[in-house]
This record gives structure tokens, sequence and C-alpha cells, in this order.
């Protein structure tokens, strides 16, 4: 249950962002065009929508199977040095995750600290840096999901052409 709020609110806030950061370009430039003025702030606005899309997006893509990866060792490998690849990948996965997650967090805390803003929105810093701690923290969370979803059930995540995103397949190792 908590997974399938988790996996919705997940999805919702990259929906978000991208419908934002699109309204808010779109609008910006039709106003430019029509009228010679727009949001001073629309750039700067998009380019943080984007930030947090892409690091919310980036543990979409562990939990559906899309990431980018080169598997080209561990498809060539024997079934016992392939599972033992593919744990050493999620556990590389969860450390580094994990890492950039405290990390990120850490850095929040001397910004807020610092009490900069951005210079267009003049909104505080942390908040826009809230997207390292946040995004990372549930990437990793979606590559512990993964690993003890394959010492389970020895299938990794997979994503096939033309699903839908709450259909994710699972490939057997």
């Amino acid at each position: 249950m908590l997974n399938r709020i988790v996996d919705r609110l997940e999805e919702g806030l990259i929906l978000s962002f991208m419908a934002a950061a699109t309204l808010v370009t779109f609008v910006s430039v039709a106003l430019r065009y029509l009228f010679g003025t727009g949001f001073t702030w629309a750039t700067e606005l998009t380019i943080y929508l984007f930030i947090w899309m892409a690091k919310f997006g980036a543990a979409y893509g562990v939990r559906t199977g899309i990431h980018v990866g080169v598997d080209y060792v561990v498809n060539a490998a024997g079934p016992a040095l392939r599972r033992q690849l593919i744990i050493a990948g999620f556990l590389l996965g969860v450390v580094f995750t994990g890492v950039i997650a405290f990390f990120g967090a850490r850095w929040v805390i001397f910004i807020q600290g610092t009490g900069q803003v951005s210079p267009d929105l003049e909104w505080p810093m942390w908040i826009i840096y809230l997207a390292i701690p946040l995004g990372s923290g549930l990437m990793c969370y979606r590559f512990l999901q993964a690993l003890l979803r394959f010492r389970r059930t020895g299938r990794v995540p997979e994503h096939a052409l033309g699903q839908d995103s709450g259909d994710e397949a699972e490939r057997p190792s």
C-alpha cells in the first residue's frame, strides 16, 4: 500500500514538474512574441523544474527498469557470476545514491544557514537544492527495492516498449 502511494506520488511529481515547465515556457514565449514582454523569471523556474524532474525521474527509471545500462558483461557471464554482478550493481547503486542523499542533505542545511536566494524568483536556495537529497534518497530506496526483489525472485525490473508506467515487467536474471 505504501509503495503504491510512493509510486503515484513519484509519477505525479514528475508529471507536474514537466507540465509546469512546459506551461511556463509556452506562456512566457507567447507573451514575448505577442506583446514584447515575458516573465523575467521563466528561464530560472524552468531550469529548477527540470532539475527536480530529472532527480525524481532517475528514481522512476530505477523502479521501471528504463535506466540506461551497459550489461554486455553481465549478459555474457554464467548464471552464478551474473547473479553476483547484478547484486553488486544494485549495492553500488544503493551506496552511491545514499552517499549523494546524505551529503545533499548536509549541503541543504548549509545553504539554509547562508540565507541565499535565487536571482530572479528570490526563492530560498535550500528549497531548490532539496531536489538532491530527496531525489537521491528516493533513488536509493528504489535500488533497495530492486535488490530485495531480485534476491527474492531472481528478476530485475525491465520496461517493455509501449508498456504503461504502472505495468513494469521483470526479466529473469
